[in-house]
């Protein structure tokens, strides 16, 4: 890696917070995308920057960001609305299906009405994998990975690889901020890419949302409307927002 084009990578990525490989590529059209990810690695090995999924993310632009309330606090906030969104999903609960469980606390809601059903659940929240198993017909499963303390959750690219291998019928996923034009996002870089692998591994997507994080964006987008099937919130949303979820054929509950 020359250190001109190495200078001209990060500057750019440090003024933007992010690059994609496909505008390395346009940048660069002499050199081959695989040249390009070496270089990426160089700068992550390095410190400079973070690899996602087809491109890379400032370490600057996380500093700050990169992590939510911890959960404890999340868990007693807005308790009521979690409880309501997670009762308007419980009927897609069915017996023998393979589920996708989100670490969080608006998950956790939906954990703690679980029938003692044979089903199984795959999940990346460790204490919803522990309130899971006090059932005794569900099969559970945590996906590994680095342990984020705040979220109680596993991430990383060892959590990613065992979704290649596993089926998920339906995926319930939560998410810190919604807005129709920045979609579903996350503070958490790891757990963004998680969450990706998921949207792209389920059959179904259904994003359960309190209505305190409409209109709230956070820095990292894991799904727009498009790539999901559904959208549980406690209340009516509001109605611009509700016309461009149902103009993306997505279901609300």
């Amino acid at each position: 890696m020359s250190t001109d084009r190495k200078e001209r990578i990060q500057g750019l990525i440090e003024e933007k917070g992010e690059i994609r490989l496909r505008d390395l590529n346009k940048l660069f059209p002499e050199l081959s995308t695989m040249t390009l990810r070496r270089d990426l690695d160089a700068l992550e090995k390095e410190g400079l920057v973070i690899r996602t999924h087809g491109g890379a993310v400032s370490v600057k632009r996380l500093a700050g960001k990169g992590e939510e309330n911890p959960y404890e606090i999340r868990a007693q906030e807005n308790k009521e609305a979690k409880q309501a969104i997670a009762e308007k999903v419980m009927h897609l609960v069915e017996e023998g299906r393979s589920l996708y469980f989100d670490s969080g606390s608006t998950i956790m809601s939906l954990a703690e009405i679980l029938p003692n059903e044979r089903f199984s659940v795959l999940t990346s929240g460790l204490n919803i994998a522990l309130e899971v198993q006090k059932r005794s017909l569900p099969t559970v499963m945590t996906v590994g990975g680095l342990i984020n303390r705040n979220t109680l959750s596993a991430s990383g690219p060892a959590a990613i690889k065992l979704l290649e291998s596993v089926n998920i019928d339906l995926a319930f996923m939560a998410a810190s901020g919604f807005s129709v034009d920045r979609g579903f996002t996350v503070a958490n870089v790891y757990e963004s890419e998680l969450k990706k692998a998921v949207v792209r591994e389920a059959r179904e997507v259904i994003v359960l949302i309190d209505s305190s994080k409409i209109d709230k964006n956070l820095p990292f987008t894991y799904a727009t409307l498009s790539e999901i099937d559904a959208i549980a919130c406690e209340r009516p949303l509001p109605p611009e927002v509700e016309a461009a979820i149902r103009q993306a054929n997505v279901k609300i509950y």
